[in-house]
């Protein structure tokens, strides 16, 4: 009777500080990038970030580091909270006026580009760690100069395609928009502005209509074609990414502020125990939903808690049938 007791208390015991991790872990953070169009960075981070092949990546390799093409998936402002036209300054926008992805503003008409075409596209915007919120996607205007600082006067005022909560299909947002009439190299825009948080993300996505005459005054420039990055790519360059954060507040181990998912959670590919995590994106949680999860999850410690009580019981048990 007294081992059943001393089991029963092991078992509440062991339940509480479980049941106070699962409330108080809060989800991982946002990040991602768009992958049709393919962004700046993600194309050249599917280049290789130690040996990019475009003249452009290797310059902003050259300006900014491989660093940033590693955390491809976190151009943010972690306090945008809608203000984005506010905060970020022009000629800094692709960057997000974040000085480790500098590179990712050099005024040039060779960045590695999408062909685009008017009319309706689906649009897909790969999501390491997805989040609730809404999408816009700017389009620069008629006239637009790749060999000039991107300025928000150049694109147009309000957004071609704008999309809140959108479908998660094998990892990626996925939706549609009316893209405008254009010729030549131009610049998709996206803002990625969370509901549950002030956080934002946001990519340049180079792209060209028809022919690419290059910069200002039709001048020829080459146009390498833009490609995503690879689901194994992304895994097994996961572990260089110097996104490991806390549950509250993105801050790393060294104090410094990052753009990155949770500790020990799966975004970025891999899992907490270091295995690749499915290709297909089943492993993304969606956030923001009715507490079942952590209710699921106090249940299911409750069960492992009192599971180990009844194998204490039985193993204290056998021990004094052995000593009789």
């Amino acid at each position: 009777m007294n081992a059943r007791r001393t089991a029963i208390g092991i078992a509440l015991l062991g339940i509480a500080p479980m049941a106070l991790t699962v409330l108080n872990a809060t989800p991982a953070a946002a990040h991602g990038s768009m992958s049709d169009p393919v962004s700046r960075v993600a194309a050249c981070f599917a280049e290789g970030p130690e040996n990019p092949k475009s003249a452009a990546c290797k310059a902003a390799v050259q300006l900014g580091g491989t660093q940033a093409l590693y955390d491809w998936n976190a151009v943010r402002d972690g306090d945008a909270d809608g203000k984005s036209k506010e905060r970020i300054p022009d000629g800094k926008l692709c960057s997000a006026g974040n000085d480790e992805y500098k590179g990712l503003d050099l005024p040039r008409a060779d960045w590695p580009a999408t062909a685009m075409k008017a009319g309706k596209h689906t649009f897909r915007y790969r999501a390491t760690a997805p989040h609730k919120g809404t999408f816009a996607l700017y389009l620069t205007k008629d006239g637009y100069d790749p060999t000039k600082p991107l300025k928000w006067s150049d694109l147009e005022a309000e957004p071609f395609a704008k999309a809140t909560d959108p479908t998660l299909e094998d990892g990626s947002y996925v939706f549609d928009g009316t893209v405008p009439a254009r010729s030549g190299r131009h610049l998709v825009y996206s803002i990625w502005q969370r509901s549950d948080s002030p956080e934002a993300f946001y990519t340049c996505s180079d792209v060209v209509f028809g022919k690419d005459g290059g910069g200002a005054g039709n001048v020829p420039a080459p146009a390498p074609t833009a490609s995503a990055p690879t689901d194994g790519q992304i895994a097994t360059d996961a572990a260089k990414s110097s996104m490991d954060m806390d549950h509250h507040g993105h801050t790393a181990p060294d104090g410094q502020e990052r753009s990155a998912p949770a500790a020990g959670s799966d975004a970025g590919g891999m899992r907490p125990d270091g295995a690749a995590a499915p290709a297909d994106g089943s492993h993304l949680a969606k956030t923001g939903g009715d507490g079942t999860t952590a209710a699921l999850a106090i249940g299911g410690a409750a069960v492992l808690t009192l599971g180990s009580g009844v194998l204490f019981t039985t193993a204290r048990r056998r021990s004094a049938r052995h000593q009789n």
